[in-house]
């Protein structure tokens, strides 16, 4: 299949803001894809390729020739270069890169760059994928769905499915060193609500660390990130608390910590300095000693556990794991004494609690009501330096926002990343009138302004990021509201930003 086949259905499904008609455009591709190309097409139309992270980045990206006049790329022949491209040096890739975009029209240049620097916004997300699988196979989307959340992704499985039916899901069930999807949490804006929508609760401290799952069998074990890669070298100390319990197969779920001496969480950003590329261990493992923290337990000595209520999971977990390596945790239903709680997190350093329905399966992948996460968001007062146009629903309105902070010493801007979240459509109206009114130059998608207008930023906490010359970006940002009242020489500095995200020092 060509290229410009996917590219186009990707236009299509971005174009339409109706959830039925993307999932029926994706279904009429893969039903006509060749079994060996499905893979690659389920991960394409979800924004990423089967290679993982090629080392392409803006720089690289920016320097690609002219486009070709005619389509001629073939799935197979983009794999086969993304493929390469993973194994090479740098010089061997920009080459290999030049080759590839030199044969892409301009609309599969656009495609493949969104693809390689991970900004498709054509809205087939996952829940959207599994459907399209689901109504291209005839299989239930139950199915498919628990399938991928067994698997890790929808990608993995959609071959089996195409091909076999349900019978090519039955391999993917929870198993060892397979690692899941990690469940995942809703916002609360506060305990009163929280509770209002479980009743009596799992409360549990919400640590600011890197998420790990942990697979045993005998004394073998595995650790995975949250993005199901294999860590397991990043962490031993991990490994050894792992192989001291109890349990002989097992899998359990938690974050990893660095605490200072007094006990305290140190930022994400230093945390994750043990999960790096490239680390001397011992020293680092000698200076950012990791501690486990554990919260759920998945599987236990041959039983699955995953489809049990959170009340039996966390019963296992306690028997397994002594008390200090449990999560703090408390069950009420009662808004003072969550409240207590909640209060005790923070005074602790950690970013909040979480409240959890006792009922609840564990719904790997998902998003669900079921866990809710109560935090105290951080807020910025930034700059709108540019803004992207919108796709879909937002198509026709400047909807992405380049946010930067005062930089006292250029006299300038310092961006600190992107958001659309928290826009309403009346603000999305409002503010591509005013920025067009601002606009001082344009490329394809972006609209650059006059730095004026001030925007009140809700953010969990700030990481630190070579995509930007400030050296920080902006976690899960959102927009709260404009500040009329402040002009852009009253925004915020880089020095306050270093200061919340506790990179002064």
């Amino acid at each position: 299949m060509r290229l410009e086949t996917v590219v186009e259905t990707s236009r299509r499904v971005t174009e339409t803001p109706r959830r039925l008609e993307k999932i029926e455009r994706i279904a009429e591709l893969l039903r006509r894809a060749p079994a060996d190309e499905v893979e690659s097409l389920v991960a394409f139309l979800s924004g990423a390729v089967r290679q993982g992270k090629i080392g392409v980045g803006y720089a690289t990206l920016r320097d690609v020739g002219a486009a070709a006049d005619a389509a001629t790329l073939e799935i197979g022949e983009v794999e086969g270069a993304l493929s390469e491209m993973a194994r090479v040096d740098a010089k061997r890739r920009r080459e290999l890169l030049q080759g590839l975009m030199e044969r892409a029209t301009a609309a599969e240049q656009a495609f493949l760059r969104a693809l390689l620097l991970g900004e498709m916004r054509q809205g087939a997300l996952e829940g959207i994928m599994i459907e399209a699988l689901a109504k291209a196979s005839g299989v239930g989307a139950e199915r498919v769905r628990r399938a991928a959340m067994m698997a890790g992704d929808a990608v993995t499985v959609a071959r089996a499915v195409m091909e076999r039916g349900e019978a090519g899901l039955a391999q993917y069930e929870i198993q060892l060193f397979r690692p899941v999807q990690p469940m995942l949490a809703q916002t609360a804006e506060d305990v009163e609500a929280a509770l209002g929508d479980l009743g009596e609760a799992a409360l549990e401290y919400k640590f600011d660390g890197t998420r790990v799952q942990a697979h045993r069998s005998g004394d073998e074990v595995r650790l995975y990130s949250r993005a199901l890669n294999d860590v397991t070298a990043a962490a031993p100390e991990i490994v050894e608390a792992v192989r001291a319990l109890p349990g002989r197969d097992l899998i359990v779920d938690g974050e990893a910590l660095s605490l200072t001496a007094d006990g305290r969480p140190r930022p994400f950003q230093v945390t994750a300095r043990r999960f790096g590329r490239k680390l001397d261990l011992e020293r680092m493992r000698a200076e950012l000693p990791l501690t486990p923290f554990w919260f759920d337990v998945l599987y236990l000595d041959g039983q699955a556990l995953i489809d049990e209520p959170q009340t039996t999971r966390f019963a296992a977990l306690e028997r397994l794991a002594r008390a200090e390596a449990v999560v703090p945790h408390l069950r009420t239903g009662d808004r003072d004494r969550a409240e207590e709680f909640l209060r005790a997190a923070l005074d602790g350093g950690h970013e909040g609690i979480m409240a959890k329905s006792g009922g609840a399966a564990y719904v790997a992948g998902a998003r669900g009501q079921s866990w809710l996460k109560i935090k105290k968001a951080h807020t910025l007062d930034l700059v709108v330096l540019a803004a992207e146009w919108g796709n879909g629903r937002r198509e026709g309105w400047l909807s992405n926002l380049h946010l930067g902070a005062r930089d006292r010493a250029t006299g300038g801007f310092a961006m600190l990343g992107k958001t659309f979240k928290g826009l309403t459509d009346a603000m999305l109206e409002w503010q591509t009138a005013e920025l067009l009114k601002l606009e001082v130059a344009r490329d394809g998608y972006t609209v650059y302004v006059e730095p004026r207008l001030v925007a009140e930023i809700a953010f969990s906490d700030i990481q630190v990021s070579s995509r930007y010359a400030s050296g920080m970006a902006l976690r899960f940002a959102r927009v709260k509201r404009y500040r009329g009242d402040k002009t852009a020489a009253e925004a915020d500095t880089v020095e306050t930003v270093r200061r919340i995200g506790g990179l002064d020092g």
